[in-house]
């Protein structure tokens, strides 16, 4: 079920009345936290000056830049204003989320009620991701529930990380990805809430689940870089067809001129990474007017999994932080992130450092710049689905937001 906004829609649900009581008191909360990983987890105060007038850009610079992967082909809006507005007190430098008007809005709503609760001076920078080609990250999954035998066991439903496949039936209601109002709810796949994490396919006992993919149209895309709540895009590629890059790249025309980060997420290619790399900063740097990022997706969508699923990611960038005649732009680690990064990275030598045995830049940032947390981050948040069903500002509400902040926090722990 789509998690209600607990920010606004709590306070004129249950307890308007008290609602300036309860904003104190979140407030207090927030602070207790933070002073809590501050002195305990040696992690500076999110409120202190230095860290609360840093950019994002610095933190790129410094190697503790941190972003949150809202899911390229996540669109339940009510969820991703949740994320966006945890995460933005917990202290993230970017927020990366589908090329959808509506999630963009989501988006930056979450970030505004963040900024309105605790007074933050930091503003995570909003990014939208697009692809250029086929890709596992534009992707949903779907099927037919009138195909479904009567007894299937349904392990669709239960491996499902967003839940997004419902067997309610058409007399359940629920909450609209778009409105607060209720809808009906349908046997099948939730559209909105799929990302396309393909963990269902494999599964079906008959093989009745089927993947949809599809390509952002660069069009729409240029509409929604224009717009001034949007500060940075990513494209996905597997970087194998530079033709396809450049159509989406030379189609974007000078939307792109206003934004402050370009990244492109790419898979690991072996012995054609560097060269493919090469060759789309040469497509983009005729009009590349601000920063670039290269995403290192070793293994993606797989962080939620367990301490191996960050192996690959690590390796990559321990290939990349080696490569000689790597093309310019700031490295950052996705695909299988989670917990055991950090570690793994500090193992390796690259956590916040600007040398490496081979070291191809001069630059005295920072190797790796940073680290992108997606189904991981999404997973830690899932205390959020309590607080739907509790008294806003109540103890219990306040203790379970407690938790739930310094669980978010402790991905930062090291930064």
């Amino acid at each position: 079920m789509a998690l209600r906004y607990f920010c606004n829609t709590k306070i004129s649900t249950y307890h308007h009345r008290h609602a300036k009581e309860a904003l104190v008191e979140l407030r207090s909360s927030i602070e207790n936290v933070k002073s809590l990983i501050s002195n305990t987890l040696k992690l500076p105060s999110l409120s202190s000056s230095s860290s609360s007038s840093s950019s994002p850009l610095q933190s790129l610079q410094r190697g503790n830049w941190v972003k949150l992967i809202c899911g390229a082909s996540f669109e339940d809006v009510v969820d991703i204003r949740n994320l966006s507005l945890v995460y933005t007190l917990s202290g993230v430098d970017c927020i990366d989320c589908a090329a959808d008007a509506s999630v963009v809005s989501a988006v930056n709503e979450g970030i505004e009620a963040a900024t309105e609760i605790a007074g933050l001076q930091k503003r995570p920078w909003v990014m939208i991701s697009v692809n250029d080609d086929k890709d596992l990250h534009f992707r949903k999954a779907e099927f037919d529930p009138e195909d479904c035998p009567a007894d299937c066991s349904r392990p669709c439903e239960i491996v499902c990380p967003a839940n997004a496949i419902s067997f309610l039936g058409k007399s359940a209601s629920g909450t609209s990805s778009n409105t607060e109002l209720p809808r009906i709810l349908v046997d099948g796949v939730i559209t909105e809430r799929c990302y396309g994490c393909g963990r269902c396919l494999p599964v079906c006992p008959y093989d009745k689940i089927r993947e949809v993919t599809y390509v952002r149209d660069a069009a729409t895309t240029a509409d929604l870089l224009r717009r001034d709540d949007v500060d940075a895009m990513e494209i996905h590629t597997s970087g194998r067809q530079s033709a396809q890059f450049k159509e989406l790249w030379c189609a974007l025309g000078d939307s792109v001129e206003n934004l402050k980060l370009i990244a492109v997420s790419l898979p690991n290619g072996g012995a054609s990474t560097i060269s493919s790399m090469n060759e789309m900063f040469s497509i983009m740097k005729p009009n590349l007017q601000c920063f670039n990022l290269w995403q290192l997706d070793g293994r993606p969508m797989s962080g939620d999994i367990g301490r191996g699923a960050t192996k690959e990611t690590i390796a990559f960038a321990i290939e990349l932080a080696k490569a000689i005649n790597r093309p310019p732009g700031f490295l950052q680690l996705a695909g299988g992130t989670n917990a055991h990064t950090i570690d793994g990275l500090r193992k390796k030598g690259l956590f916040q450092t600007t040398s490496i045995a081979v070291d191809s830049s001069n630059s005295a940032d920072a190797l790796i710049g940073g680290i992108a947390y997606g189904g991981y981050a999404r997973k830690v948040t899932c205390l959020l689905s309590i607080l739907c069903y509790l008294p806003y500002g109540s103890n219990l509400y306040m203790a379970i937001y407690q938790m739930m902040i310094l669980r978010l926090l402790r991905l930062l722990v090291e930064y």
